[in-house]
């Protein structure tokens, strides 16, 4: 995600294309095509239930796609909706690594004028909008969309429910996953698995490093960025440390699980030993970076969502051939990978002027007709949400190798647990989603880094999080 802005506005169409271009218009409909020529990947029932809302308008915000195409494809399938049912609807993007998009999306909520709709990663931020109070109860339309479409992924339970309630309405599975150049590893002789310790990862990382030949094997920062949140988090998981407890209330970091997966984290960023397979400049890498240098073909490994392969996929880059695809590493305290994946879930925002047809439009956009363009510009990226959208269309379970995989992942029993008590995923809390966003994990390691004990930073961001638990409403 590259854009300096918070949002990027699409116009109503007849106001100004603006810098997307044709990008702009594909949101917005109602007047490019008369009222007989109705779409045929609008079902029928849809267009019936928003009979009564013909001619009104609407908001949608949008989390930023990494695939320029794939933003295009979801404003076609938005603009095939507004002009099957006869009405104007308005989408923006929202980057959603900058650091003030709940608070800013918070404050236009309470301003009366936030969007009717939007779709936000349900592990990052939805339970913090719970929180404040920001969210239409969208249970009607869930269980609408399970009697048609089956069982939602199997996380999207965990952090889109409250009390009972679905809070969000799951849209698109997001695949993330770890990837190694199968080809570097021939060349030393090394076969591909499909499960890796940490310390096998970090160990193959050097082997396959050689700098004179611009091979840098481990791909990964501990900056601000929502990688470098990912990469810790994860693997301090696997150690059997966590932020907090299983129900997301307690603060639990400061612990010797904790302080051993820290250790071990930091000294691949400090011992000389491992130089070589630390890419240049990756101490000040941003969100993009991995991605950039694992498509310039000089990275090893590195842990991403599926934005990395798809491209390389989607742009016909060679690392696409050479790149082997695996679930995450395990720790000390785990037996299998604890990743879950994502979902991007749709919110319908308190005091919505039309939640009606937002719920409408919410319905349409996760079936496979709306989703499969988006899907083929972001494969792996973008996958179904639901059961039976994954066998709607072909390319969902024939489109790439990697592909049943992520349908594994999204279906999926939970939660997993670590040999020491830890089930993931843990309640969705607010608290622990506020310190992911605050960069409390990165700014800890960048202190390791610089010189600090692993126990002394540990014992410092514990009680970092604490103060950031206690705003969240979770005094400690």
């Amino acid at each position: 995600m590259q854009d300096n802005s918070l949002w990027s506005r699409r116009g109503f169409l007849g106001m100004g294309v603006g810098v997307l271009g044709a990008a702009g218009l594909a949101a917005c409909g109602g007047d490019s095509e008369s009222p007989s020529t109705v779409q045929p990947e609008v079902p029928k029932e849809l267009l019936d239930a928003a009979a009564s809302v013909k001619g009104s308008s609407m908001g949608m915000l949008s989390q930023k796609l990494y695939s320029t195409a794939a933003n295009a494809a979801l404003d076609s399938s938005i603009k095939k909706f507004a002009d099957a049912t006869g009405t104007k609807i308005e989408n923006s993007l929202v980057q959603a690594d900058a650091g003030d998009v709940v608070a800013k999306i918070d404050a236009e909520v309470k301003g009366g004028v936030a969007r009717d709709l939007a779709f936000m990663t349900d592990s990052r931020f939805i339970a913090q909008f719970h929180a404040l109070g920001d969210l239409e109860d969208v249970t009607d339309t869930v269980e609408a969309l399970t009697a048609k479409y089956g069982e939602p992924c199997a996380e999207a339970k965990n952090f889109c429910v409250f009390d009972g309630k679905w809070y969000a309405i799951p849209y698109h599975f997001i695949g993330i996953g770890s990837f190694l150049r199968k080809d570097w590893m021939q060349d030393k002789g090394i076969a591909p698995k499909d499960v890796y310790t940490w310390e096998e990862v970090r160990d193959l990382s050097l082997a396959i490093s050689d700098p004179g030949k611009r091979r840098f094997g481990w791909g990964m920062t501990v900056n601000r960025s929502g990688d470098g949140n990912g990469l810790i988090e994860a693997l301090i998981n696997s150690y059997g440390g966590a932020i907090a407890s299983n129900d997301g209330t307690k603060v639990t970091f400061d612990s010797p699980e904790t302080v051993q997966a820290v250790t071990f984290l930091g000294d691949i960023y400090t011992n000389p030993k491992y130089r070589p397979m630390l890419p240049p400049g990756v101490a000040s890498w941003t969100d993009t970076s991995n991605n950039e240098n694992w498509l310039a073909g000089i990275l090893g490994y590195t842990r991403n969502s599926f934005s990395v392969y798809a491209d390389s996929k989607t742009k016909k880059n060679p690392v696409y051939a050479n790149t082997h695809v695996f679930s995450d590493c395990i720790g000390p305290a785990t037996d299998k990978s604890l990743l879950l994946g994502q979902s991007q879930g749709f919110v319908v925002f308190k005091g919505a002027k039309n939640a009606a047809l937002a719920k409408l439009l919410a319905q349409y956009l996760v079936s496979a007709p709306a989703l499969v363009g988006v899907a083929k510009e972001a494969p792996g990226l973008a996958m179904p949400a639901w059961e039976k959208v994954w066998d709607a269309d072909p390319f969902f379970t024939g489109g790439d190798p990697a592909f049943p995989m992520l349908r594994t992942m999204s279906q999926q029993p939970l939660p997993l647990e670590t040999k020491n008590g830890l089930a993931f995923p843990q309640k969705a809390s607010a608290g622990q989603q506020a310190v992911v966003g605050a960069y409390v994990l990165t700014d800890m390691m960048q202190q390791v880094v610089q010189g600090t004990a692993p126990a002394q930073a540990v014992t410092a961001a514990h009680a970092k999080m604490v103060q950031i638990f206690a705003q969240q409403g979770l005094p400690q």
